[in-house]
């Protein structure tokens, strides 16, 4: 059963003014697992971006948005073995998660040099 569906799309040139000059913006938006990944990458403003748009829809297919005190870091964007990307929660979002029995959670990213779009699917 779907519990909810998010998409978003951003301008990457927006990412990347925040990663450049924002103090402490990817330290509160993104994990140190990302951090390292996004960085390891020759067009780290698209990868950050792809990660953020992925951060946004999260939230909004939990229907809540950030009414529940969650922080970004509490959603991780990581990759399998294979290269495909999944998510992982934390803290507040975690709980969230096991409390309204969310058993499935898909995301899908793209990026080319100016947007970066991410849609999740979660599932009962």
């Amino acid at each position: 059963m779907i519990f909810g569906i998010g998409i978003d799309i951003i301008e990457v040139s927006r990412i990347e003014k925040s990663i450049s000059k924002e103090s402490g913006f990817k330290e509160r938006v993104f994990t140190k697992n990302e951090i390292i990944y996004c960085e390891s990458k020759a067009n780290k403003e698209q990868y950050y971006a792809a990660r953020f748009a992925a951060k946004e829809a999260f939230f909004k297919a939990l229907g809540s948005g950030w009414s529940n005190g969650f922080a970004w870091t509490e959603v991780e964007i990581a990759k399998n073995e294979a290269g495909a990307p999944y998510i992982m929660t934390h803290g507040k979002v975690k709980e969230f998660i096991k409390q309204n029995q969310i058993s499935g959670m898909h995301v899908s990213l793209s990026h080319i040099k100016e947007t970066a779009i991410a849609i999740v699917y979660l599932e009962k």
